[in-house]
């Protein structure tokens, strides 16, 4: 009898605590990457009153005899099924769809891992939760770019100071291209601009004039717009073979294009590619595709890919990868523990971390812009609390019951 209010005992216990994962599951049904939890039951030991016996001659044998003490619980799993995320409109916030987590960084080498990507720029530039001010690791240079070796040891936190600056750079290589019109009689010309940079990001405004020689072959000369500058290694010869393609062999191009800018720059030199051009019986419309120089910039916004690169944009027209955002996966992620605060550290059940860039060994994809709900659903979540409840219920009834029987024990002797 006294086993039976036991085992009613330790029901009510452990409803109450199961009641008590539900509630922290509904109260949760809002917060940001929330993963929920799930308590298993399983019994607890058991009295054996008769062993089990073997067939003996004509007689078969016999199941042994036990009586259940109770139960207890199994576990309390965290479940980390993927959840539907919430469009934000902040650029820094963050989801990941798929597997893996963000890395935070604690005290000292102390480590943390989060779904929740609400994170935002501190006052120094660094990339923070914007619950708790802890740093997001990821890979990036002293001197604010994307390195290209990305290994997981050299994790550490994101900056990025509105208003930054980059350097100027001076051009060494101009690409010409598209057609010159094959046409064209000889002696005629045709000249356009361009702009190359010194090296403090001075622009300086060239033109190169093209003038038709022969059959298949065009001069050209490159000239400041400052009389006063003398152009080294201006002029050359561009030959086109019979099919009007761009002949190398017997072009004459003089490299590098040097002069010396006046303004306490070095001098400038660059290349000149003219790979690009044709000859065609076609209007002329040679153009300058490209040249590698730009002036100094200040960083104006950012954007951030799928693969968490965080792009800086310029007002130099310039965009330069700033920054990755770093992936943790686990072979076990139910095996870590919750901090709090949206946090989980790893654990001995859980493995070891795996970082890496999203998209890849498993990771899943960054959503920019977005936030992952919580996986909490209440319509499970009430219908288990009904389960629970009942449960609970029963239980108090085999205490009340045994209660009784234990009264009508007592009052045999009056």
């Amino acid at each position: 009898m006294m086993r039976s209010m036991f085992s009613g005992v330790t029901g009510l216990r452990n409803h109450q605590i199961k009641m008590d994962v539900i509630g922290n599951n509904i109260a949760n049904v809002n917060t940001v990457g929330f993963k929920k939890s799930r308590v298993t039951f399983q019994d607890t030991l058991s009295q054996t009153m008769r062993g089990a016996a073997a067939p003996q001659g004509n007689r078969g044998g016999t199941n042994p005899m036990q009586v259940g003490l109770g139960m207890t619980i199994a576990s309390i799993d965290t479940i980390h099924s993927p959840s539907s995320a919430e469009s934000t409109g902040n650029m820094t916030d963050m989801a990941i769809e798929g597997d893996g987590y963000f890395i935070l960084q604690g005290e000292g080498l102390d480590q943390y891992y989060t779904r929740a990507g609400n994170f935002g720029f501190d006052t120094n530039g660094n990339l923070v939760n914007t619950a708790n001010g802890l740093k997001v690791l990821g890979w990036q240079t002293d001197d604010f770019k994307l390195p290209s070796d990305r290994s997981p040891q050299d994790i550490g936190p994101i900056q990025i100071r509105k208003g930054m600056m980059v350097q100027p750079s001076d051009t060494t290589e101009v690409y010409f291209s598209k057609n010159l019109n094959a046409e064209t009689e000889s002696g005629g010309t045709y000249s356009i601009p361009f702009k190359v940079y010194d090296s403090i990001g001075c622009a300086h405004n060239l033109t190169i004039t093209f003038t038709k020689t022969a059959d298949n072959e065009w001069d050209y000369e490159i000239t400041h717009e400052d009389g006063t500058i003398t152009v080294q290694n201006n002029t050359g010869t561009i030959a086109f073979a019979t099919d009007g393609t761009y002949d190398s062999a017997n072009s004459t191009v003089n490299n590098p294009v040097t002069f010396t800018p006046g303004t306490g720059a070095a001098d400038v030199e660059f290349t000149v590619d003219f790979s690009g051009i044709t000859q065609y019986a076609k209007e002329t419309n040679i153009d300058m595709t490209y040249q590698d120089g730009y002036t100094a910039g200040t960083l104006t916004g950012i954007t951030v890919d799928t693969s968490g690169v965080i792009t800086g944009i310029f007002d130099n027209g310039r965009s330069w990868p700033l920054a990755q955002v770093a992936i943790a996966n686990f072979d076990n992620p139910a095996g870590l523990i919750k901090a709090g605060q949206n946090m989980y550290r790893s654990s001995n059940n859980s493995g070891e971390p795996q970082i890496g860039e999203s998209g890849t060994g498993g990771r899943g994809t960054i959503a920019p812009g977005y936030l992952e709900m919580s996986n909490v659903d209440l319509s499970e979540e009430f219908t288990q609390m009904i389960i629970t409840q009942r449960g609970f219920q029963a239980n108090s009834r085999i205490i009340t019951a045994s209660d009784e029987m234990l009264q009508e024990l007592i009052n045999i002797k009056r």
